[in-house]
């Protein structure tokens, strides 16, 4: 079961951003591991409290903030940041 991956436009901006080898090494992570995975779950770590619901992904020092939509099989990136910023 293949999961679809999209990135809003503010997720798109933050991964701009970022320098290249970065930016590839976090595209990698959702093309080989998160897209393909049975259940996207088993990879990441749920959020609580005002981000209750969402799901956070470790590449390195970067953090990607998702949201699982199990109905379209579809993982939707939010945002991209460094560990210290993206929570705020």
């Amino acid at each position: 079961m293949a999961w679809r991956i999209e990135l809003t436009e503010t997720a798109n901006k933050q991964l701009a951003k970022l320098d290249k080898v970065e930016a590839r090494r976090i595209t990698k992570f959702l093309r080989e591991r998160l897209a393909v995975t049975d259940n996207p779950r088993n990879t990441g770590k749920a959020l609580s409290g005002p981000l209750g619901g969402l799901w956070r992904y470790r590449v390195g020092d970067y953090r990607l903030i998702c949201e699982i939509q199990d109905g379209v099989l579809c993982v939707l990136v939010l945002k991209i940041g460094n560990r210290r910023e993206v929570y705020k």
